[in-house]
């Protein structure tokens, strides 16, 4: 059976969701593994439940249902290669210059064109959509002996259909990978669900440092600090007045003697601070490497997706990961942009120059590596 027949008989939220689920077992639509309910599987040194197992396997094994779906051939969902790339990009949340370099298209407007289509294809779907659905409910009348059509009662999302809905969109990996999209300005009720969902990798009775909780929280959201705000504000984890131990808590308790509002403020303004800098793609099969930069260390779960989903700004490089795999691979940053606490500081010009600098130590033209030698050139200049 191919991939894509797994979601022939699914639902809509099932489709989206990427799984199905029976009396017995949660079955991954996109690969049909069913994990049987009532078990529990460990994960590290972790355990799981079937329902969040599932959701881990989704992330582990796909990536993400939306990555999942998109790679699925042209019979699945009638796309072309072109609106596929298109449509990573998009979900990507690459603005339309950034797209017009990925895909070589003449000019932006190009980009708005495809757009454009994409959305009367989406447009035409929903309409056919419903065509069907009025088709299927004349059927059914037609067997009730009612002969007209089988009238419902419109009934809002259920909570637990909605909290899924949410949960999908800011965690497209799955609830063990990252966030994305995730600011300030999210609302408070989805930051309450996010919140809810994050506080299930602290183990009840266990006390935390604030290095240790920010480890945790790190590798989830670029903006780790808010996410550590929500997670107290919400009462998931309760802490000392210094911030020195933290804990998870049922939500019941208030939050112990509030460390006084401005040296917080302050503190949140350290911790803020990113890193980047210099960063290499290492292929661990040959030695090959690419060399790239980032203002942000934290986001480099960005240029992974990209790679998952063909859109990669190095050819080169894309070809390499698609040729070996993912597991040959690895993300190393190798040096920290140094900023001046004060003045002016033009950051973009400082890692250019530091590019310049790895690029001409570690030459990954080549047999060497998957930059090419125009970069260092355009670097100069």
């Amino acid at each position: 059976m191919s991939r894509a027949n797994h979601f022939t008989d699914a639902s809509l939220a099932e489709i989206k969701q990427g799984y199905a689920e029976s009396a017995e077992y949660y079955t991954c639509l996109c690969c049909g593994e069913q994990i049987e309910k009532g078990v529990i599987y460990p994960v590290g040194d972790r355990l799981y439940d079937a329902g969040r197992y599932i959701r881990h396997h989704i992330a582990e094994a796909h990536g993400s249902v939306f990555a999942h779906l998109v790679r699925l051939d042209k019979s699945a969902h009638g796309l072309t290669d072109l609106q596929r790339r298109l449509l990573a990009l998009f979900y990507e949340g690459k603005s339309d210059e950034e797209i017009r370099q990925a895909i070589g298209a003449g000019s932006t407007s190009t980009v708005r064109n495809h757009r454009f289509i994409l959305k009367e294809k989406e447009r035409q779907a929903r309409l056919f959509l419903a065509i069907m659905e009025l088709l299927h409910e004349r059927r059914r009348a037609e067997a009730d002996g009612s002969g007209g059509p089988v009238r419902r009662r419109r009934r809002g999302p259920r909570p637990a259909d909605e909290r899924e809905r949410i949960l999908a969109r800011y965690f497209p990996h799955g609830l063990e990978g990252p966030l994305q999209g995730f600011s300030g300005a999210t609302p408070e009720k989805h930051r309450r669900i996010i919140a809810a969902a994050v506080a299930e990798r602290f183990v009840p009775g266990r006390r935390y440092s604030e290095r240790e909780v920010n480890a945790i929280l790190e590798p989830i959201a670029e903006d780790y600090v808010l996410l550590r705000r929500c997670l107290v504000d919400f009462g998931h984890l309760s802490r000392l007045p210094d911030g020195s131990e933290y804990w998870r808590s049922d939500g019941s308790e208030e939050r112990v003697n509030p460390v006084d509002r401005r040296k917080e403020l302050k503190r949140l303004a350290r911790e803020m601070k990113t890193e980047g800098g210099v960063f290499q793609v290492r292929n661990v099969k040959n030695g090959m490497v690419w060399v790239g930069v980032t203002p942000n260390f934290r986001s480099l779960n960005g240029q992974r997706f990209q790679l998952e989903n063909g859109s990669h700004v190095s050819r080169e490089l894309q070809q390499a990961w698609n040729e070996f795999g993912p597991d040959a691979f690895v993300f190393e940053p190798l040096e920290t942009l140094e900023e001046p606490e004060t003045g002016y500081f033009d950051r973009d010009r400082a890692l250019k120059k530091l590019k310049q600098k790895w690029l001409e130590k570690l030459q990954p033209f080549g047999e060497r590596g998957y930059n090419l030698p125009r970069e260092l050139e355009e670097e100069e200049n």
